[in-house]
């Protein structure tokens, strides 16, 4: 459930009408209902109850700080990925013993930012990356609490460029030799063992990966209570999808029911990193249509939004719904078009033989289940501009962020010296 729906024939966000923000800000822009955050974030919660749990929200999700803030608010933690994910989850109010540092490239510059922050833990994917943070925090003079990211070979069905826990993905520590590399961990003097952790995939839209990599999670766990090592925490990651064109999937409750049927009794605190689950069907992407292009073969909507705005439908395939601002009759008659993007790619299309009712240059049309992955991997390609963010609070709305323009964007360039 979304707070998007039609009031007195037009779209809008909780109660704030589309339309009017559109007038106001211009087009295109994402827009975000903090209704539908705090709403999915506690139907998460309360699928975990029982659970000694803590939600870290995946901050690459959505990294806005007014969205980070709203969770933040809820008691939410984060899950970082980055530096700079780290400084804004630090500046949206998370509290830093909250925050897990996720990842399989941290750099020294990165980890010590973390142990300077004294952050929960920090997410240990490889050998090398265990013997650099030994190396940093004992330049410190600290011990790094880790949790080690066991890779389970479980294949999450799910696209394969957000596939991450099969033994080819570049993610984690093989969980054959887990049990080697804890045990040269327990040696190290600057690493403190704080448990393990696990992320499969993104978007998954079934169970069975989940109960299959918990039950490979829970056997190396009690492989390695039996060799001494206590692991107080277990990090299970996200990756619970949402459904973005009608399509079932899992939900929260189920979800729940299997991490308490194949670890709940594994006394251990539970560390969950949702992200998409929380904001994606959180935001829609508000265009225009510019031109109605009559094809030799297709009709097309030419909209000023484009690929740079979401890249999901070109990088992933992805499918979103395509709706109207203004509500169309009941009964409309429907054509099919492709909505395609300025952008000089054949690539720059959302959608393709998709039957909209009858539209015409001006109208405005939302782009749905845009929360996740939409502002936060868009880019200036084309030199356009980074466009605005806006979140609405019942009948209120504030930019969260300003339409970055290309002079901006140029000011930041610098001709070479010679040509001075």
């Amino acid at each position: 459930m979304d707070h998007f729906d039609y009031k007195n024939g037009a779209l809008a966000a909780e109660d704030m009408p589309i339309s009017d923000i559109a007038e106001a800000v211009g087009t295109p822009f994402y827009c975000y209902s903090t209704a539908t955050i705090e709403r999915h974030y506690r139907v998460f919660a309360e699928a975990l109850a029982g659970l000694s749990a803590t939600i870290c929200y995946a901050v690459k999700a959505n990294s806005n700080i007014a969205v980070i803030k709203t969770l933040a608010d809820l008691g939410a933690g984060a899950d970082v990925v980055s530096s700079g994910e780290l400084t804004r989850a630090l500046k949206a109010g998370v509290p830093a013993d909250k925050i897990v540092f996720s990842g399989v490239g941290k750099t020294r510059d990165e980890l010590a930012h973390a142990l300077q922050e004294n952050i929960l833990q920090i997410n240990i994917e490889s050998e090398p990356e265990l013997q650099a943070l030994n190396e940093v925090a004992g330049s410190m003079g600290v011990t790094a609490p880790v949790a080690f990211r066991i890779n389970p070979d479980i294949d999450a069905h799910t696209h394969d460029k957000i596939s991450t826990g099969r033994s080819e993905d570049k993610f984690g520590i093989e969980w054959t030799r887990i049990h080697d590399v804890i045990t040269r961990a327990s040696d190290l003097a600057n690493i403190e063992i704080a448990g393990l952790a696990m992320h499969i995939g993104s978007q998954l839209t079934e169970l069975e990966p989940f109960r299959q990599a918990f039950i490979r999670l829970r056997d190396v766990v009690a492989i390695l209570r039996a060799d001494g090592h206590n692991l107080p925490r277990l990090d299970l990651g996200g990756g619970l999808g949402i459904p973005y064109d009608a399509a079932a999937t899992p939900s929260p409750a189920d979800y729940g029911k299997v991490v308490t049927e194949v670890l709940g009794d594994l006394e251990a605190e539970l560390l969950f990193e949702p992200g998409r689950l929380i904001v994606g069907n959180a935001g829609i992407l508000v265009t225009r249509i510019v031109y109605v292009k009559e094809g030799a073969t297709r009709r097309f909507l030419i909209l000023d939004a484009a690929m740079n705005d979401l890249v999901r439908p070109s990088l992933y395939e992805a499918k979103h719904d395509i709706v109207p601002v203004s509500e169309p009759n009941s009964g409309a008659n429907l054509e099919r078009v492709d909505v395609v993007g300025p952008v000089c790619e054949t690539g720059d299309t959302f959608a393709t033989e998709l039957d909209l009712p009858s539209a015409e240059a001006g109208d405005l049309l939302a782009i749905r289940s845009a929360g996740a992955y939409g502002a936060v991997m868009a880019s200036t390609y084309n030199s356009r501009a980074l466009i605005p963010e806006v979140m609405v609070n019942g009948n209120a709305y504030s930019i969260i962020r300003e339409r970055i323009d290309p002079d901006t964007l140029i000011n930041y360039e610098n001709l070479p010296n010679w040509d001075s």
